[in-house]
């Protein structure tokens, strides 16, 4: 059996004490209360039929309280949360039978990654002006998806004519509706908007947008379209470069963009996190662009990298959850939810797979032959469910992890190390984290498990779908990682003061939490708004941040087979398209679905937990 990466003594010592399902379950959104009182409130299906989002809304709609709906300045929504739980609820019933400096460039350079979750969008670039073919979801229809607090242009994009001069001027006709800073000038000329595109953008075509010359800037902090007249008077500026992103089809039940407009926008607005969204129109966004270079695999290995994105993960840990997710969550975390409501499209997927090999498509010698077999859903989930009955009985004797806002995919490619950092910032904030389409509420330790475990990855490799064990961190740069994330600054020097749920004794059994915080940190703050207030100059503080280091670990060993069991999941689903066309795409989800599967296996061995 191969040793557990994490060497040390269990328990730690405590002295104190599918296509045809994919509709959008994630959120809805009624373009106008219309929809929601001529839709027909009888419905003699108890289901609702895949693909069709307004009888999916509307055959639901008599069964939902008042208090559920929530009007925005631009559409009537009603609570993603209790719709979420409302349709997962319908589908498991019918399932029954720094390195320490990096080169400064002004576009990075093209990054070309086998993308397992795909590379970040705010570095990797093509040649500006390129006239490459640029990879793009077929045109379709698309959500149109706002924000409260978020300008909004009523225009739409083509994505497939970047190209031309009638997209530059569109977009430049966005870019003032929505008033983003340095581009409201109506002088601004087509000609010299220069378009990049993004590799590696699959789901969204993704975009840089620079411009070749100046503008007058505008004398407003907060811009206007700026008048010919006072053109003169103005000073000149280049405008910045921005990122687009236009949407493809609405065809995904893993993401929300609704979810993640809205995540986005609270972070960058109120914690500063991520990038600012300057705005949206009727099939996409506008958003801040960053002058960096994405990590590497070999960077989350340097030590000092290590520490400041552990210190970023502690800051985004630190928001406010209820205010990012909303009054209405029960306290249940993203991670369970997600492999619950995820099961039925990924059986679909391999029924479809089952299918194709049956008919000889996938004949003897096919990578995919025999994968239906090896990735049987029904024992997987049966070992799920083992696992999860062994981590709550875990947690009710040894403490719970802190529930948090999570990134949960904090991979290499979702991390970039800022060319230029403001003054005043600290030398951390170089570490900038962007992509949080699976963000959401988990326990800090998944969060920090699923980042342990993408040290182990490498999707430039020629086994991008493969995981090497051996690179999972020693105990050493677990350690040191845990140092940076307990001695982080807490954003705006507290802790948020309102209320989190409590983890419900549904998930998780009706054992107590431990008599201090989960993290084994002191629940009192510094002045400083340090999380970590203890004296390490005396042997006492030194004893107790070995101690605190220790319960962290454990916790993080604890939820380490999560990690695995939720990208399980997804690859599956991931696989449709590929299994639908016939091809293996550069990434082969299924491999990696087969590789997480066996080492989420492995990890249960380790524990010995049977089922």
């Amino acid at each position: 059996m191969v040793a557990s990466p994490h060497e040390r003594t269990w328990p730690p010592s405590r002295s104190r004490g599918h296509p045809s399902l994919r509709f959008r379950t994630n959120s809805f959104i009624l373009p106008s209360l219309a929809i929601l009182i001529s839709g027909s409130l009888s419905s003699s299906s108890a289901h609702p039929e895949p693909g069709t989002k307004a009888r999916i809304f509307c055959s639901s709609a008599a069964k939902i309280p008042p208090a559920q709906v929530r009007k925005n300045k631009y559409s009537l929504v009603l609570d993603h949360h209790y719709l979420r739980h409302m349709i997962t609820s319908d589908m498991q019933a019918s399932m029954l039978t720094p390195t320490a400096s990096h080169p400064t460039s002004g576009l990075p350079t093209e990054n070309k990654s086998h993308h397992r979750p795909p590379i970040s969008s705010y570095s990797s670039v093509s040649s500006i002006g390129s006239n490459s073919s640029l990879l793009l979801l077929p045109e379709g229809d698309v959500e149109e998806v706002t924000e409260e607090g978020l300008r909004h242009a009523d225009l739409k994009l083509e994505a497939r004519k970047y190209k031309t001069p009638a997209f530059r001027q569109a977009l430049l006709q966005v870019l003032q509706a929505i008033r983003v800073p340095t581009w409201t000038s109506s002088t601004l000329d087509p000609s010299l908007v220069k378009i990049a595109k993004v590799s590696g953008a699959l789901t969204n075509a993704v975009f840089f947008v620079s411009y070749v010359g100046t503008a007058p800037a505008s004398h407003s902090s907060t811009p206007h379209l700026t008048p010919h007249s006072s053109s003169s008077s103005l000073q000149l500026i280049a405008p910045r470069t921005v990122l687009l992103r236009i949407y493809g089809p609405s065809s995904s039940i893993l993401i929300s963009r609704a979810d993640e407009l809205h995540t986005l926008h609270l972070l960058s607005s109120n914690y500063r996190i991520g990038p600012r969204v300057y705005g949206t129109f009727q099939n996409g966004r506008v958003e801040e662009w960053f002058d960096s270079d994405t990590l590497k695999k070999e960077d989350m290995r340097d030590a000092t990298q290590s520490r400041w994105i552990a210190m970023r993960m502690r800051e985004l840990h630190s928001v406010d959850v209820l205010g990012i997710v909303g009054v209405s969550w029960n306290g249940q975390e993203s991670l369970y939810k997600n492999i619950v409501s995820w099961q039925g499209a990924a059986q679909e997927t391999l029924v479809m797979l089952e299918a194709k090999e049956r008919k000889g498509e996938i004949p003897p010698g096919h990578v995919w032959h025999g994968r239906r077999e090896e990735l049987n859903l029904g024992k997987f989930m049966r070992a799920w469910e083992a696992y999860w009955s062994w981590l709550q009985k875990w947690e009710s004797e040894f403490g719970r992890s802190e529930m948090v806002f999570a990134h949960n995919d904090a991979q290499y490619g979702n991390l970039l190390y800022a060319n230029k950092l403001a003054p005043g910032k600290p030398e951390h904030h170089r570490i900038i984290v962007v992509d949080f389409e699976y963000a959401g509420p988990n326990p800090a330790a998944y969060d920090i498990a699923n980042h342990f475990h993408e040290w182990t990855a490498d999707y430039h490799s020629d086994t991008p779908h493969v995981l090497t064990a051996s690179r999972y961190p020693t105990r050493e740069e677990r350690r040191n990682f845990y140092f940076g994330y307990l001695g982080s600054p807490v954003l705006g020097g507290t802790i948020s003061a309102s209320p989190v749920p409590s983890r419900s004794s549904s998930f998780h059994g009706s054992g107590s939490s431990s008599s201090i915080n989960s993290l084994g940190v002191p629940s009192h703050h510094s002045s400083s708004g340090s999380l970590f207030p203890i004296d390490l100059s005396t042997t006492r503080g030194q004893a107790e941040l070995e101690e605190a280091i220790s319960i962290l670990d454990g916790q993080v060993y604890a939820w380490s087979p999560a990690s695995h069991a939720h990208w399980i999941i997804w690859g599956i689903i991931q696989a449709s398209d590929d299994i639908t066309n016939g091809e293996i795409s550069d990434f082969d989800y299924l491999a990696y679905a087969a590789d997480r599967m066996g080492k989420f296996y492995n990890d249960l061995s380790q524990r010995g937990i049977k089922w």
